[in-house]
């Protein structure tokens, strides 16, 4: 058992899904933590927890903890929420044993409001890209961060739940704002059988009122909090903090423009811990798998189709909105990248490692055709003029997607030099010998090893 009052964050250093789900789910019923905090990202997350029962659930919204009885979820204010997808995820949870899911939410009144709109309007614009798609969840949370930004009196709030007649007012707002918006896009997608949907819904005059008349039936609509409500839970005890995607997706800091609106380190969760000045424990933990995966477009160095066969994925499909699942050796230049920007960690978990073989795939650094070179260049090479690149820059602001888009196109010129590391074949030294490679390479130490999709399959590691 942790001490009192204390907080543990979750984040992925990964393209995502990389055990995010399952490490909160194992955090959870280890501290005896009773609430699980949301604090980026939004209803496009896909945590797959698996109980020793063998009980299923994707999560979604709701925290990777619902499974343990009397444990919370709050959707801080710096997430995105879906009010109707959180209703049909309460019915999933439902047939798995779980009924009372909705009762153990709360979500900040100041947290955006995906609106039907929204989502039309991202898988619209996803649509016109062609084949020069950025990768989409199609779930509407970037657009409903873009708007947001650009119309912040207009925005749906989850305190406007509570107001059927303003919520329908802001809700067609944003139907006719988005509309003309899209005049363009809207053109370009004409004639295309996906786009149908999508189109009448930007179209449909009454679908404001029907929308806001459905979710006010949503029970935790009664749970819409002032941000008071997370200082007072934060004081009660060990909190679980399970970050979204992953910090090579993050809005700043990932690989422009295949990224996600939203950040994905560490920050949303200590600024929540700095806002409610709290003054316990931090644990800041970093999740990798024993190899690499990516779902959808973007750049994937390490990529290799013939590793999938051996690698199986239960609970990753590749179709609907967010493409293809790949996989990909080990790859400690991308996984030096995700800890320098996200400011380190204090311990490392690694996962899947059940799939490893007595002979891995792993990568320290690439080759790269030569480009700009000097401190302008993304990427760091072993010494001027040389083609070994052993690392890739930060951008000096941490806002800066002009640069991140340079480390796109730079990642393009690269090759993994991809080699094996021999493990051996008992199962429990090609675990610990594996483990010692991955805290050499990245500087980090390993003190969660996860062998499986239970929490069971998990072990602390000194």
């Amino acid at each position: 058992m942790s001490a009192s009052r204390a907080a543990h964050i979750v984040v992925d250093l990964g393209f995502g899904d990389a055990g995010k789900g399952t490490l909160t789910d194992w955090l959870t019923r280890r501290h005896d933590a009773r609430l699980v905090v949301r604090f980026n990202g939004g209803a496009q997350a896909g945590h797959n927890v698996v109980t020793e029962d063998g009980r299923h659930h994707t999560f979604s919204q709701f925290g990777a903890g619902t499974f343990v009885p009397g444990v919370w979820t709050h959707l801080a204010h710096s997430t995105v929420f879906h009010p109707l997808a959180l209703r049909v995820e309460a019915r999933y949870l439902a047939g798995r044993g779980v009924p009372d899911a909705l009762s153990r939410v709360t979500v900040s009144e100041r947290a955006r409001v995906i609106t039907p709109f929204h989502q039309a309007a991202g898988r619209l614009r996803e649509l016109a890209r062609g084949a020069a798609r950025h990768g989409t969840c199609g779930v509407g949370v970037g657009e409903t961060v873009r708007d947001a930004l650009a119309h912040p009196r207009d925005t749906v709030l989850a305190g406007d739940l509570r107001d059927a007649g303003g919520l329908v007012r802001k809700a067609r707002a944003a139907q006719e704002r988005l509309r003309a918006e899209l005049a363009e896009v809207l053109r370009v997608t004409e004639g295309l059988v996906d786009a149908a949907p999508e189109r009448a819904m930007l179209e449909d005059s009454g679908v404001s009122a029907r929308w806001a008349e459905a979710v006010g039936t949503i029970e935790p609509l009664e749970r819409v909090v002032v941000d008071e409500w997370l200082g007072h839970r934060l004081r009660a005890g060990t909190t679980l903090f399970e970050g979204a995607q992953g910090v090579l997706l993050d809005e700043w800091r990932g690989f422009h423009p295949h990224t996600t609106w939203s950040t994905c380190t560490f920050e949303p969760a200590l600024a929540l811990l700095r806002e409610h000045g709290f003054e316990g424990e931090v644990h800041r933990l970093g999740v990798l798998r024993a190899y690499a995966t990516r779902h959808g477009e973007g750049p994937f160095p390490t990529e290799d189709a013939s590793l999938a066969p051996s690698l199986p994925e239960p609970h990753n499909v590749a179709d609907g909105w967010q493409g293809g699942f790949r996989v990909g050796a080990f790859d400690a230049v991308l996984g030096r990248y995700a800890l320098g920007v996200c400011g380190g960690v204090d311990a490392l978990a690694v996962t899947h490692l059940d799939r490893l073989t007595s002979r891995w795939p792993v990568c320290d650094a690439y080759r790269a055709t030569l480009g700009q070179q000097g401190s302008d260049e993304p990427l760091v090479r072993k010494a001027p003029g040389a083609e070994r690149i052993t690392a890739l820059r930060p951008s000096r602001s941490e806002r800066d997607l002009d640069w991140q888009a340079r480390l796109t196109q730079a990642l393009s010129r690269c090759m993994p030099e991809r080699r094996t590391v021999e493990l051996g074949e008992d199962p429990e030294v090609r675990v610990e010998r594996f483990l010692g490679w991955v805290e050499a390479a990245l500087g980090a130490r390993v003190t969660v090893a996860s062998r499986g999709p239970t929490a069971g399959d998990k072990q602390p590691r000194g």
